[in-house]
């Protein structure tokens, strides 16, 4: 079963270096939203103007597949 890694930059970076094992990419993509919508809510607060929250998903060779990219700004 392939493994897939969910690197985490909010401040600093936060290496997934284990990663879980998925059956295929769609799986990798649910478990994605569903993990990153739970850090999100999980900031409580610490997420400034100018400043981003993102994750990223990588294949186990490090590929990147995709990328949940949360921005706060102000007008």
């Amino acid at each position: 079963m392939p493994r897939y890694h969910f690197h985490v930059y909010h401040d600093t970076k936060r290496t997934d270096f284990d990663g879980v094992e998925l059956p295929d990419k769609d799986a990798a993509w649910e478990e994605a939203t569903v993990a990153a919508g739970e850090m999100v809510k999980g900031l409580d607060g610490s997420l400034k103007p100018g400043h981003d929250w993102r994750m990223e998903v990588t294949d186990e060779f490090e590929n990147p597949l995709w990328e949940i990219h949360v921005k706060a700004k102000k007008k």
